[in-house]
């Protein structure tokens, strides 16, 4: 088929790179998200996916908005058979949902109908999922709600962070993608709707999401501080300024903090919650690079009871 890739970060180079290695398709062209500031600079910048089109000689569409005239025109252009997609971040519009002939088939890293929305393996980690994975399915105007091709299974470790995870279903969601491609192509699969029961919602994750409630138990400490690194970082306030929680670990034997409390020891930092205390591992201050717990400890200098928290 001749195929129209939509993406934009890093997790969908991966699929992007299956897809042209395949042989089988024509990658025709690429529709990314225009150029955004990056770095200190603010320099505009391509996304990863047009970096990697570039590279493989490809053509690179950067609409501002996926209903512009003049992207649509050239994607009846090139006429594309079916539309891959692989967190493009932005909605399509019918009128783009109805230019290809096989429809734009997009890779989503959850099982549906769970975690339909922007963020479903940040939300997979904070729910402690133990299993999640990765479906293809059929765009249609609803979030996420169109009829499934495939999916894959992906077990959830129990140190796994989001980004962790994140990196095993774009390897592993670019080979069922290209499996997928393959399969409409010849006629051996067919989109199957997705079941009305069980539909969970995932919104994006927001700075407010990642702040770390002291009072909750521990494990929901480490969940939310695994499922919010590495974006967007969850955090905590120390002396009125934000601390940033890079990993933490639970410490089950320890229970005589209370929720929020600082024990610094020789070489470890313990911190009370609901339940028992984690262990504080790697920490990042505001406007520092991260550092060990301990190391950040020694130079604040805790006082006997201080706090985290607001």
């Amino acid at each position: 088929m001749k195929l129209v890739f939509a993406g934009t970060p890093e997790v969908a180079v991966p699929a992007l790179d299956a897809l042209i290695a395949s042989g089988r398709h024509e990658v025709a062209a690429v529709v990314t998200r225009p150029d955004a500031p990056a770095g200190r600079g603010r320099r505009l910048v391509a996304s990863p996916v047009a970096e990697r089109a570039e590279e493989a000689g490809i053509e690179v569409l950067k609409p501002a908005k996926p209903r512009d005239e003049e992207f649509l025109a050239r994607l009846r252009e090139i006429a594309p058979d079916c539309c891959p997609v692989v967190a493009y971040g932005a909605l399509l519009p019918k009128v783009a949902l109805d230019v290809p002939a096989r429809g734009w088939v997009n890779l989503h890293f959850s099982l549906l109908p769970a975690w339909r929305g922007a963020a479903p393996v940040q939300h997979a980690v904070m729910a402690g999922d133990e299993v999640t994975g990765a479906s293809t399915f059929l765009i249609e105007e609803g979030l996420d709600s169109g009829p499934v091709y495939g999916v894959l299974t992906e077990e959830v470790r129990p140190t796994d962070t989001s980004g962790d995870l994140l990196t095993r279903l774009a390897f592993a969601g670019a080979g069922l993608l290209a499996a997928t491609m393959d399969g409409i192509e010849d006629g051996t699969l067919h989109a199957v709707p997705q079941p009305v029961e069980g539909v969970t919602l995932a919104p994006k994750i927001t700075v407010e999401d990642a702040q770390v409630r002291w009072s909750a138990p521990a494990l929901r400490v480490d969940r939310v501080v695994r499922g919010c690194t590495p974006a967007p970082g969850a955090w905590t306030v120390f002396r009125g300024e934000r601390l940033k929680l890079v990993q933490v670990r639970p410490v089950p034997e320890r229970a005589d903090l209370a929720p929020g409390e600082l024990s610094a020891g020789k070489n470890n930092v313990h911190v009370g919650t609901g339940s028992h205390a984690v262990e504080l591992l790697w920490v990042q201050p505001q406007g520092k690079k991260r550092m060990s717990a301990a190391d950040w400890a020694r130079g604040v200098r805790l006082a006997p009871g201080e706090l985290l928290g607001l």
